[in-house]
């Protein structure tokens, strides 16, 4: 795999201030296909999820299990360095992404456009791909019987997110640290639930598609699917706590720019943080959890170092680095740790 010498071409986070009128979200860096907004300074506020492929007026809640709507209000298109809002000054589910002087942010990947057909599963899909930075959106329809859907990736996917697009469904999460017989939800904080059938037909994603089985969260209508592999700018894994301050260290092979987490052997909330929402400087300790419609915090609970060749945990939470407490994550790139030339990263 080539070095990716700037990763925001691929995934970037943008904070904005909401004007009630419709405004353009610069500073994105590239055309993004998945959009993932939250009202930070307020409780009540749901996340609203977007992308290229199903269109971007189409919203979903990743902490809710509601059907996705369409909201013409929300983000109304994208361009080659960020995307556009409406009015949105009163969405649904008080979910809004524009309301006058309240604060935002937007993560932002860029898979290829709307998508291409895709026939290599035996459930034909949509899938808008970059293989250089291991991140696909897949749109299909189920059947109702064990399945396999095209992702388009040119490598195995570590981590896979479903929603049932048509229905109240909740949001189905695969992660290759727990394997294809157990799950997580997005849109709840309870540990792994063990299903040898029902989401992932019990078999390991390919190169080229994921298995589907025969449950009503991914396969039986019509779904979107976030589909992630482990690039030289993006790493799914695992981590065990310690339960100290000077916490576990996680080893990424370059300065994150993004994390998201969740405690698998325990309850405990899926905990989102990035380089642009604190100071800039370690500590890295504001957070929203994806889970809920809480206001942003910087208590210190998920309290993080953002490090050249990785993060370190700088908190004891029960959700974020009990001593022996199990964890996956995912986490994006803000440098690689060695650039082409052969530049070192350094901690933030």
């Amino acid at each position: 795999m080539a070095i990716i010498d700037k990763p925001s071409d691929y995934f970037n986070t943008v904070t904005y201030t909401g004007t009630a009128g419709g405004q353009t979200i610069s500073g994105v860096g590239h055309q993004p296909d998945f959009i993932w907004v939250k009202q930070r300074g307020d409780a009540g506020y749901d996340h609203s999820l977007h992308n290229s492929v199903s269109g971007l007026l189409k919203q979903l809640i990743s902490n809710s299990t509601d059907a996705e709507i369409t909201n013409t209000d929300t983000i109304t298109s994208n361009n080659s360095d960020g995307f556009v809002l409406g009015a949105d000054t009163a969405g649904p589910n008080a979910n809004c992404n524009n309301q006058d002087t309240k604060n935002y942010v937007a993560w932002n990947w860029k898979a290829n456009g709307a998508g291409v057909a895709n026939t290599d599963g035996s459930i034909s899909s949509t899938v808008s791909a970059s293989a250089t930075s291991g991140f696909s959106i897949v749109s299909y329809t189920g059947t109702g019987a064990n399945a396999t859907v095209g992702h388009g990736l040119g490598t195995a996917p570590s981590m896979i997110i479903v929603k049932n697009r048509d229905n109240t469904e909740e949001w189905k999460v695969y992660h290759a640290s727990l394997g294809a017989t157990l799950f997580l939800r997005l849109n709840g904080g309870d540990a792994q639930t063990s299903s040898a059938t029902y989401q992932w037909n019990g078999t390991t994603p390919t190169s080229s598609v994921f298995s589907v089985g025969i449950g009503n969260s991914t396969n039986t209508t019509d779904y979107i699917a976030y589909c992630f592999a482990d690039t030289l700018m993006s790493k799914m894994g695992s981590y065990t706590g310690n339960g100290s301050t000077d916490g576990t260290f996680v080893y990424t092979g370059f300065k994150p720019a993004f994390v998201l987490g969740k405690r698998t052997d325990s309850a405990g909330g899926w905990w989102l943080s990035d380089n642009k929402r604190s100071s800039g400087f370690n500590l890295n300790d504001e957070y929203l959890i994806a889970d809920s419609s809480n206001a942003e915090a910087d208590d210190g609970s998920f309290a993080s170092d953002f490090l050249s060749n990785g993060w370190k945990a700088r908190a004891t939470n029960g959700n974020f680095n009990e001593s022996g407490g199990s964890y996956i994550y995912m986490a994006f790139a803000e440098n690689p740790f060695v650039s082409s030339t052969g530049v070192p990263a350094t901690a933030r």
